[in-house]
C-alpha cells in the first residue's frame, strides 16, 4: 500500500506541472498538436507511470528515475552548441547531413526547418505543424499502439518540439542524416522529444540518431517517435545510445509500414543509468520486411531493458528480431519480444532470438520472446539464451598463446559483431567497432579528441 501512496504522489506532481503550464505550452505551440494534450493527460492520469505490476513492465522500476525534482523547459532553451567545438572525432564530420536537438528542442533557431538534397524537409517539430498543417495532421499522433503505452500519453500532453522528417514521393536520399540529440543543463532536466518521420512511396533515407549528455546534471528523458512508410519505401535508423549513468530514458518509437516496405533499425546501447526502449512494428501492408537489431552493454548498476512488438496485420511478410547483451558487475538487462500475427497474415514468417552473456554472478538477465498466432500458414519461431563465456572455446584460443584476458576480449567481440555488422553505413559500422572496442576493454567510451562521450 505506501507504494500505491506514493507513486501516486510522484504521479500528481505531473498532473500540477501540467495544470499550472497548459496555456504556457498552447500558446506557442500549433491547434494540431493542441487538440490532443487534455485527451493525453487524462489517459496518462488513468494508467499512471508503469510499475512492476504492468507485464511489461515487470523487470524495471521507473519510480526513482520519476521521482525527482526535474527542470522542465517550456520555451527554447537558450543554450548555444557549438558543434564544430564539441566534436572533433570522425562520426559527426562524415558524410552526413547534422541536426541537432538540445533537451528536446530543435536546435537551429534561424532555419526552422530545411530542404536535404533539394527535396526532403527536416527541421522543428513545432514549425512543420505551423508551415505544413495538413501534411502534419495527417499523421501526427496516427501510429497504432499509441495507447499502449502511457508515458506516450504523458508525452503527447506535453508535447512542444523535436524533429519532423518527410520524404516526399520518389525521392532516394544519397546522404544520411544524423540527428544530434542532446541534453545539457546545470540543472536536473526532464526532456520530451517528440518526432515525426514520413518516408513516401518509392523513396529511401537513413537516420542516425546519436543520444548525449553533455553535462553532469540528472536527466530524465521520454521521447516518441512516430514513422510512416508508405508503399515500396525503405529506411534505415540506426539510434546509438551513449549516455552517463545520471540519465534516464525512455524511448518510444512506433513504425507504421504500408505495402512492399523495408525497415531496418538498430539501437546500439552503450551506456546509460537507465534504459527502456520501447519498439512496436505494425505491419498494415503485404510483402513488407522488418529487421529489429539490438546491442546492449552494461556494467555497474546500469539497467538496460528491451521492449519490442511487432503486429503482423497483412500476409507475405517477413520480420527479424534479434538482440544481444553483455552485462557485467551488478547490472541488469531484459528482452520483452512479442510477434503477433492475426488471422489474416497468411505466409507470415518471423524470426525473434535474445542472446546475453553474464560477466559475473551478480548480473542478471530476464528474457520473455512471445508468440501469438491466429494465422495457420506461417513459419514462426524465438529462442533466449543466456550464460557465460563459452569455456571450450576460450581453452582453444589460450591453447593458440593467447592471453586470458585477449582470448575473452575476442570472444565478447565476435558476440556483438553479429548486431554490429548490420550497420550499413560504413563509417558508422568502423566507429561503433571502435567504440564497442574501447567498452569491452573496460576503457571509457570516449575518444581521446573529443570533450564528451561520443558516438
Amino acid at each position: 500500500m505506501p507504494e500505491v501512496v506514493e507513486k501516486k504522489d510522484i504521479m500528481s506532481t505531473y498532473l500540477k506541472l501540467f495544470n499550472e503550464n497548459i496555456d504556457k505550452i498552447s500558446v506557442a505551440s500549433s491547434p494540431i498538436i493542441n487538440k490532443f494534450r487534455n485527451s493525453a493527460i487524462q489517459d496518462f492520469e488513468k494508467k499512471d507511470i508503469p510499475s512492476k505490476k504492468n507485464e511489461n513492465y515487470k523487470y524495471l522500476d521507473l519510480k526513482t528515475a520519476f521521482d525527482n525534482k526535474y527542470n522542465y523547459y517550456f520555451n527554447q532553451s537558450r543554450i548555444q552548441v557549438n558543434l564544430d567545438e564539441v566534436f572533433r572525432c570522425d562520426v559527426p564530420e562524415m558524410d552526413t547531413e547534422s541536426i541537432i536537438l538540445i533537451n528536446g528542442w530543435y536546435g537551429d533557431k534561424i532555419n526552422k526547418l530545411q530542404k536535404i538534397e533539394g527535396k526532403a524537409i527536416i527541421g522543428s517539430l513545432l514549425e512543420a505543424a505551423k508551415q505544413y498543417p495538413d501534411l502534419f495532421e495527417k499523421y501526427y499522433s496516427k501510429s497504432k499502439n499509441l495507447e499502449k503505452e502511457s508515458l506516450v500519453s504523458l508525452n503527447t500532453a506535453f508535447a512542444a518540439d523535436g524533429i519532423f522528417f518527410y520524404v516526399p514521393d520518389n525521392v532516394v536520399l544519397e546522404k544520411p542524416i544524423q540527428i544530434i540529440n542532446l541534453l545539457i543543463s546545470e540543472e536536473d532536466t526532464f526532456a520530451q522529444p517528440r518526432n515525426l518521420f514520413v518516408i513516401g512511396k518509392n523513396s529511401q533515407a537513413k537516420i542516425i540518431i546519436c543520444d548525449h549528455t553533455l553535462s553532469a546534471s540528472k536527466f530524465l528523458s521520454n521521447s516518441v517517435l512516430e514513422v510512416f512508410q508508405e508503399e515500396n519505401s525503405v529506411f534505415d535508423i540506426y539510434n546509438l545510445q551513449n549516455e552517463h549513468n545520471g540519465a534516464s530514458k525512455v524511448a518510444s518509437v512506433f513504425f507504421n509500414q504500408n505495402t512492399k516496405s523495408k525497415l531496418l533499425s538498430n539501437i546500439i546501447t552503450l551506456h546509460g543509468g537507465v534504459v527502456r526502449n520501447n519498439v512496436y512494428v505494425n505491419i498494415d501492408g503485404e510483402h513488407c520486411e522488418s529487421n529489429l537489431y539490438g546491442l546492449y552493454l552494461s556494467d555497474k548498476w546500469q539497467n538496460v531493458d528491451n521492449y519490442t512488438y511487432i503486429s503482423h496485420n497483412k500476409p507475405n511478410c517477413t520480420s527479424n528480431q534479434f538482440y544481444k547483451g553483455i552485462l557485467d558487475d551488478a547490472s541488469i538487462g531484459a528482452f520483452n519480444g512479442k510477434i503477433y500475427v492475426s488471422r489474416d497474415a497468411q505466409k507470415t514468417s518471423a524470426y525473434q532470438a535474445n542472446n546475453n552473456i553474464l560477466l559475473t554472478n551478480d548480473a542478471k538477465i530476464n528474457s520473455k520472446p512471445q508468440l501469438e498466432i491466429y494465422a495457420d500458414d506461417v513459419k514462426c519461431s524465438h529462442g533466449a539464451t543466456s550464460g557465460q563465456i563459452d569455456e571450450n572455446a576460450l581453452f582453444y584460443l589460450r591453447s593458440r598463446g593467447i592471453s586470458e584476458k585477449e582470448a575473452r576480449f575476442l570472444l565478447l567481440y565476435a558476440f556483438t559483431n553479429e548486431i554490429i555488422k548490420e550497420i550499413k553505413v560504413e563509417v558508422l559500422r568502423d566507429r561503433i567497432n571502435n567504440l564497442v572496442d574501447k567498452r569491452l576493454r573496460g576503457e571509457l567510451t570516449r575518444c581521446n579528441s573529443c570533450v564528451i562521450n561520443c558516438c
